[in-house]
């Protein structure tokens, strides 16, 4: 690094709170799969701002409604009806096949608005007596960091310092059906679930696991909602990753992809029994559904339809797994995933995972370790096969910095 580098990461170090640790980079400009550092370095994104920028950076569709809307009105509040939220949610309807759409911010407020609104289901529809509603969420889990949130996490650094924490949650094993069946209670309102655990390690539930789910929720009057925060809009190969098993659950949480890595945007999808528990005043947000976030958001939805990008991240990924399942090194345990969710776990006796990073970064590729063995490899849904082997032979050098690296069948 040179001294400018240097200079704007002391900078943000001596001003920035030190809630994050980023790699020793400094970016400056991004276009599709690819990103720049302050110095005129080429790198590719293997991470995606993790699924928030899954349509590539800068796409121009996307760039041009932002752009247009910004000129003509961008935020007035729900105080008022604007003409960009209607077509907005009415296609958010369409692609999750909900009835109703709440439109938030970020992912972590959509999960937030999911509890609230599980929780007075409950109450107003179960019947569960006042203040007892319990929902059930995954160990391993990720749905954010606010207070609530990390309260069920089982993380021990997301809770660490930041209790007392809610109650009203239990948690069980990610995969297990049995677990979850056996947790329910009288009281349960919600099972809170991801189709794919991505901050985890990227773990692919077994084959079957949504379906039962929605089965055992059905039958005990539990409601199943899905955080498809990451995994939505494409990401896994299909729209939403819970059509692998062509699961239609209570509710979705949208977020990262929607806003089309240009603006925070999430929301809410549920069934109309469900979203109609809320009335006006229960439940709101400054700048959810604002004219310039339905605006980018709906561009964005076009996008992946017109597109065919979950189709298209389906076989890239197929593709990019077949590449990385080809290379043989001591250094991979594992890789896993599905559709450009892909997790490569690596043997930490040889290196941790954040000092593996830092090496794909020196060789181009930019990654994020998580969960402390594994690398994420998540690019943009309009990668190519070409930047796929690009990034393959990047992954390969990286690798033989650590021990010999073979060829082997796939």
């Amino acid at each position: 690094m040179n001294a400018s580098t240097n200079d704007l990461i002391a900078l943000e170090r001596a001003y920035g709170a030190r809630n994050y640790d980023p790699l020793p980079v400094v970016l400056s400009r991004g276009e599709g799969v690819w990103l720049w550092d302050a110095q005129g370095a080429q790198y590719l994104d293997m991470l995606s701002a993790y699924s928030a920028v899954s349509f590539g950076y800068g796409h121009p569709r996307l760039v041009a409604a932002l752009t247009q809307q910004a000129q003509r009105l961008a935020v007035t509040s729900r105080a008022f009806f604007s003409d960009r939220l209607p077509p907005f949610l009415k296609k958010l309807c369409e692609v999750t096949g909900m009835d109703r759409a709440l439109p938030m911010t970020t992912g972590a407020e959509g999960v937030e608005t999911a509890i609230k609104c599980a929780r007075k289901w409950g109450y107003t529809v179960k019947g569960i007596p006042n203040g007892k509603a319990r929902i059930i969420v995954c160990a391993g889990n990720f749905h954010g960091r606010t207070s609530t949130i990390v309260g069920f996490s089982s993380e021990a650094q997301y809770r660490e310092g930041f209790g007392p924490y809610a109650d009203g949650f239990d948690a069980v094993p990610f995969g297990d059906t049995r677990a979850l069946e056996a947790a329910i209670r009288p009281d349960t309102a919600a099972f809170l679930v991801e189709p794919v655990q991505g901050e985890a390690g990227i773990i692919v539930p077994p084959e079957g696991y949504l379906t039962e789910v929605l089965r055992i929720c059905r039958a005990n009057n539990v409601l199943m909602i899905v955080d498809e925060v990451q995994t939505g809009l494409g990401r896994t190969g299909k729209v939403l990753a819970c059509h692998h098993e062509g699961v239609q659950p209570d509710a979705i949480i949208l977020g990262k992809a929607l806003g089309g890595g240009l603006i925070p945007v999430s929301a809410f999808c549920g069934r109309a029994s469900v979203l109609d528990v809320f009335k006006p005043g229960d439940h709101g947000s400054t700048f959810g559904g604002n004219a310039l976030a339905a605006t980018v958001g709906l561009e964005s939805l076009n996008v992946l339809l017109d597109e065919k990008l979950a189709e298209r991240a389906a076989v890239m990924g197929e593709y990019l797994m077949q590449r990385l399942k080809t290379i043989a090194s001591e250094m991979i345990v594992d890789v896993r995933g599905k559709g450009l969710l892909i997790g490569l776990e690596i043997d930490t006796r040889r290196a941790t995972a954040r000092q593996f990073v830092e090496t794909l970064l020196k060789h181009g590729v930019l990654s994020k370790d998580t969960h402390g063995t594994v690398a994420r490899l998540a690019p943009p849904l309009v990668i190519d096969r070409e930047q796929i082997d690009w990034g393959v032979q990047r992954i390969r050098e990286a690798l033989r910095e650590y021990g010999p690296v073979y060829e082997k069948a796939a």
